[in-house]
């Protein structure tokens, strides 16, 4: 059974950090697409950030634009949002996620239950 569980949210001022972790108990790194997404108040869940086990490419949504890093330690099972130079507009709830490869679709994947970010201006 697959169970995320985040932590590393908070209330940081804009242009400051924040490394988000998640204990990712029963997911096969190795077959399985991981990531990151967040929803914001009255908006839909979108992507942030993903990861594929299987040859560690990465994917960024755009908004991204080189501010965060996405990595895991299969080791100890966690996966890491390492966010830099945060906005207002990055404020949301961020979760995780990660479903098997084979499956190709988030709509299957498991979830985390979120952290908090907030970024005052």
């Amino acid at each position: 059974e697959v169970q995320l569980v985040e932590s590393g949210g908070g209330l940081v001022q804009a242009g400051g950090s924040l490394n988000l972790s998640c204990q990712a108990s029963g997911v096969i790194f190795e077959d399985s697409l991981v990531g990151w997404f967040r929803q914001a108040p009255g908006k839909e869940r979108e992507g942030v950030a993903t990861r594929r086990g299987s040859n560690g490419k990465t994917y960024y949504g755009q908004f991204v634009k080189g501010r965060f890093t996405i990595s895991t330690d299969v080791a100890k099972k966690m996966i890491y949002l390492q966010m830099n130079n945060l906005k207002p507009e990055d404020t949301a709830i961020y979760y995780c996620g990660a479903h098997l490869e084979v499956i190709e679709s988030w709509d299957h994947a498991s979830w985390g239950q979120g952290t908090q970010v907030t970024v005052s201006s």
